[in-house]
């Protein structure tokens, strides 16, 4: 039996020490070469060098004077993300849906978007469609006290155009550039 124990025990520690503490230190180092950005989570901070969040993971906004990200089954906390696993007969779902669209809902503009109702796969998607943030302009121009047409321009620079979908904005991004007005 010490035969093949002997060499097993040897092989164990071997592949412990090459997948375990070897190739996870050179895929770090490269990362860190490579992408030193995205490797340290893609913080964005202020003006101040404070940091105020990750540009790929939505934090919760609350009050009109600011733009609303889509909703999160996790409640922005990044230890539970995930869906919600409500399906589309779920009456909760409903529920929650109907809920948020009446408090959103602004009768001259028709009917809330379907992204501001829904929540993403992870709960964390930091991006809405331009049309979401339109729906909001209104709303935000009214607690600011600022011209719609200059958070149209606002709203106009910060449209994203990525590789592969349809147009996005970053809400977090746009909400650090509304501080700044």
């Amino acid at each position: 039996m010490t035969p093949t124990i002997r060499p097993a025990i040897s092989l164990l520690v071997l592949m412990t020490l090459i997948t375990g503490i070897a190739y996870p230190l050179v895929v770090t180092g490269v990362a860190q070469l490579a992408f030193p950005d995205q490797a340290n989570g893609s913080l964005v901070r202020d003006a101040s060098g404070k940091v105020r969040g990750s540009s790929l993971i939505a934090q919760e906004f609350t009050g009109d004077s600011w733009f609303h990200p889509r909703p999160s089954a996790g409640a922005f906390a990044t230890v539970s993300s995930s869906a919600s696993n409500l399906g589309p007969s779920n009456p909760a779902l409903a529920a929650r849906v109907f809920d948020d669209a009446t408090k959103q809902l602004v009768p001259s503009q028709g009917p809330v978007p379907l992204a501001s109702l829904t929540t993403s796969g992870s709960g964390l998607d930091p991006h809405l469609p331009p049309q979401a943030i339109t729906y909001q302009l209104a709303r935000v121009a009214a607690a600011r006290n600022v011209p719609v047409a200059t958070l149209q321009r606002l709203l106009d620079e910060h449209i994203e155009s990525p590789l592969v979908g349809p147009p996005v904005v970053n809400v977090l991004a746009l909400n650090m550039a509304l501080e700044k007005l």
